[in-house]
């Protein structure tokens, strides 16, 4: 019989792991991989609800799992260790889980890549550990263009927007993904499970002093907090005043708008950031690339208005061209080679950028066809 590889965290065990693995044994002896109580940890930045012991406990008493093991490894390719010992045939993710790392590996070691949609069971709800560990409402934030002019040393050169959507937390988006995942574990802190009524710019003023507090050496820029705080398609003008706040606020909730943004936006996971990464060092900071992101943002938040794709896509990426062009470190060669790669496989997508630096994020790209093993989003609209 085949040997078939999974891996993941397992935690708070559901009808969504059980139908996953009853679909990978499908294809043989299913080799479950979980991901140790410090690599969880170290990933998504707390502890599993259960430990180690007790998931691998669980998933061998399934008759689906022919062996469970805990990965020796850490990182996103925790169980390339147990991969090297097991020899499997067969590799299985949930799409979720899909990323070109893993497909890169299998690749390299002649296994047989699969990707399962997460389908529940029949006459079951869809179910994820996220959603069981906690119902929290407060999303994330993307931003599609202008990221690092809501910086004074980089607004002080060239005034423009940082163009932001609010995104709801459909998925477990990685941490330090650059979808301001630390600004919302600040808000979480704050407001617990959803952002309070009130005044929109008090409430972003609020979480951004909370995240910055006095001394704070590295200032989260404030389009995070008004990111978050703000449903919709926001455009925050930073003007050329050398300053952490914008000169305002522009917000568009038209359902068409955001529907056709989300139809046409798609998000390739990435893998984790290196040790020792640092995106301000090698910075290249001048006037004429500040005005280039200015000038992008600004073409970007007119396209999106008038739902034009092609002068969408073409601002996104001289966003992202500006931005490297200040701060270098932000695109790897690995991440250059995924973007080549991907642009190869589907040439019909009009433009990309990095949900953040370095990895550890998403790949988004803007594209009027689906894109293979990438995810989508939804826009947070206005409750009025």
């Amino acid at each position: 019989m085949r040997k078939v590889l999974v891996s993941g965290c397992f935690d708070m065990m559901h009808s969504g792991h059980i139908a996953f693995l009853k679909t990978a044994a499908n294809y043989g002896q299913v080799y479950a991989c979980i991901g140790s109580d410090e690599t969880v940890f170290s990933l998504k930045g707390r502890y599993p609800i259960v430990n180690q012991a007790e998931r691998k406990y669980c998933l061998e008493a399934l008759a689906f799992v022919y062996e469970a093991r805990v990965s020796r490894g850490d990182g996103h390719l925790d169980f390339l260790p147990e991969l090297l010992e097991i020899k499997p045939d067969v590799f299985v993710v949930n799409a979720d889980g899909d990323s070109p790392e893993k497909q890169a590996l299998m690749s390299q070691h002649g296994i047989e890549y699969i990707v399962l949609d997460r389908i529940p069971a029949e006459n079951l709800p869809p179910r994820s550990t996220t959603a069981l560990r906690a119902v929290c409402d407060i999303p994330f934030r993307l931003d599609l263009a202008g990221g690092w002019l809501d910086q004074p040393f980089v607004n002080a050169l060239a005034g423009g927007p940082v163009i932001t959507i609010s995104v709801e937390p459909t998925h477990e988006f990685n941490s330090r993904s650059g979808m301001s995942s630390s600004t919302r574990k600040a808000a979480i802190e704050l407001w617990k499970t959803q952002i309070p009524d009130g005044n929109r710019e008090d409430l972003a003023k609020t979480l951004f002093c909370y995240e910055n507090p006095p001394g704070t050496t590295e200032i989260a820029g404030s389009q995070d907090a008004i990111g978050l705080v703000y449903p919709g398609l926001n455009g925050i003008f930073y003007g050329e005043t050398n300053s952490y706040w914008p000169s305002k606020i522009e917000t568009i909730n038209n359902n068409d708008t955001l529907s056709w943004l989300e139809a046409h936006l798609w998000l390739l996971p990435l893998g984790e950031r290196e040790d020792g990464y640092s995106v301000l060092e090698n910075t290249h900071i001048d006037k004429e690339a500040a005005a280039a992101l200015a000038a992008a943002a600004n073409n970007l938040f007119l396209a999106a208005q008038n739902q034009d794709a092609i002068a969408l896509g073409k601002a996104m990426t001289a966003s992202f061209e500006a931005q490297i062009a200040m701060f270098p470190n932000m695109c790897t060669p690995q991440i250059q080679s995924t973007i080549q790669r991907t642009y190869a496989e589907t040439p019909d997508i009009l433009g990309h950028k990095l949900s953040g630096a370095g990895g550890g994020g998403y790949l988004v790209l803007f594209s009027e066809k689906p894109v293979p093993n990438t995810l989508q989003i939804k826009i947070r609209r206005a409750a009025n």
